[in-house]
């Protein structure tokens, strides 16, 4: 489907999901009211911002796609393989749960995370009428978050891995993402002989594909319907947050995804 852009808000959505069964976005930076470095639409706290506009570009967020912001259930983010699940949303002003994978089937909640160069994952099973979403930087994808969200889907709540429908969003791509030895030999570790499927060589320095990493784990779960946005968040800062494109001066974009009653 591509970019819509709504109530001055641009947004990311894909072809896969049935809109009329599944409510999602990945928000570009667009439409906010957070000033420079953090321009527009800043979803992160903790970065410099002003709370207060943090929490009207979340208001703006949830507005274009008519969800209460008290449906919200976000986590406190930490690069782990932590997978939860809820049934309700979380207080407004209670603390988060550190994960990095949430996952729901209730179309009371509103699944949503925070991303500047991390790929966010968009999973729906419409058989079970499960959603998920999963936060995977190098460290996530090299512990298996992915596949271990998979595997949760279908202890917690009976999926199957051949009818979950998996989204790739934008995040850093592979031109952009040299990682160093230390990376490097931990993905080797993790992926064994299809390392050379995520790790490529350019101009003397070894890069890594976390799109194509993340498909490979998803495929090794058993699920095959998945599309990749293929959208590079350092390649285009006029759309998406960067933090290794703006050396870490910069905000968080939302992506949220929810079920509808």
């Amino acid at each position: 489907m591509g970019f819509v852009q709504q109530n001055g808000l641009v947004f990311y959505q894909f072809d896969l999901f049935p809109t009329e069964a599944v409510v999602h976005g990945v928000f570009t930076r667009l439409g906010g009211v957070s000033p420079v470095p953090w321009d527009s639409l800043n979803l992160g706290g903790n970065l410099g911002d002003l709370r207060e506009n943090v929490i009207e570009n979340r208001r703006r967020i949830f507005e274009t796609v008519n969800r209460e912001v008290e449906t919200i259930f976000d986590v406190w983010q930490v690069h782990s393989d932590i997978v939860i699940s809820t049934d309700r949303p979380r207080p407004l002003d209670a603390p988060h749960t550190k994960a990095d994978a949430i996952l729901t089937n209730c179309p009371e909640v509103t699944l949503f995370m925070r991303f500047a160069d991390c790929v966010p994952i968009l999973l729906y099973d419409p058989n079970r009428r499960v959603v998920g979403l999963v936060h995977a930087g190098w460290k996530g994808t090299v512990l298996a978050i992915v596949r271990k969200t998979i595997t949760a889907m279908q202890e917690e709540y009976g999926c199957r891995p051949e009818d979950i429908q998996a989204a790739i969003g934008p995040s850093i791509g592979p031109d952009h993402y040299g990682v160093g030895p230390e990376v490097v030999q931990l993905v080797e570790r993790a992926f064994g002989e299809q390392s050379s499927e995520v790790l490529i060589q350019r101009d003397g320095r070894t890069h890594f594909n976390l799109w194509e990493a993340n498909r490979l784990w998803l495929n090794q779960a058993g699920v095959t319907q998945v599309e990749v946005a293929g959208l590079c968040t350092a390649c285009d800062l006029k759309h998406w947050y960067s933090h290794r494109g703006e050396a870490g001066r910069t905000g968080r974009f939302g992506a949220l995804i929810a079920l509808r009653s």
